[in-house]
């Protein structure tokens, strides 16, 4: 599978289940959430714009996406919603691997590309590190409509914290052909 193909599988609604372990207080969270991803042309405006932010040439795109979230968090039941866009730019050599340009929330900071990898079990990492932090974020398909994630964030403080997703399709199937290719794969 391809970082198009994973992105095409992920098009559509989910439902979202997410478990996080504070680590330096030993504390655990649940929050639940309906995401929305919708696949975005790469010469979409957000898309121009964000390529424009972090200094990439808008051909280099390889394909783009709108990841928007409404959910709570079980502790505080206060409603938590935003989106993002992301952008992948495959490395010219090996386009299993390349660039994540995301939309930049905090307008002091200066935008750092994160990467991605599609593994040889179709699994997709993304890696973020910037002054303060770091994130790895694994996510697979289990089949065409269940997908997992696990995410570890740490902070260069010390403070980390620890996550596991499960993402129930609620609508927007993908296409068919490569809905049967991820079951086949899945199930090998």
């Amino acid at each position: 599978m391809n970082i198009e193909e994973f992105f095409q599988l992920s098009a559509g609604k989910w439902f979202s289940h997410r478990t996080s372990q504070h680590l330096a207080f030993n504390q655990s969270e649940n929050s639940k959430s309906d995401i929305i991803i919708e696949m975005l042309t790469v010469d979409h405006p957000e898309v121009i714009k964000l390529c424009q932010e972090y200094k990439i040439n808008l051909s280099s795109a390889s394909c783009a996406a709108k990841v928007t979230w409404n959910g709570t968090m079980e502790k505080d039941q206060a409603k938590h919603s935003g989106s993002n866009v992301l952008v992948l730019i495959p490395n010219a050599d090996n386009p299993a691997e390349g660039k994540l340009l995301r939309k930049i929330v905090d307008a002091d900071k200066i935008p750092v590309a994160g990467r991605y990898k599609i593994d040889s079990d179709d699994a997709l990492t993304l890696t973020t590190e910037d002054e303060t932090m770091s994130s790895e974020e694994r996510l697979w398909f289990a089949s065409p409509n269940l997908r997992m994630r696990v995410n570890i964030l740490k902070n260069f403080g010390g403070f980390s914290i620890t996550s596991f997703t499960s993402e129930i399709r609620m609508g927007g199937s993908p296409p068919a052909a490569k809905a049967s290719e991820a079951a086949n794969s899945v199930s090998n």
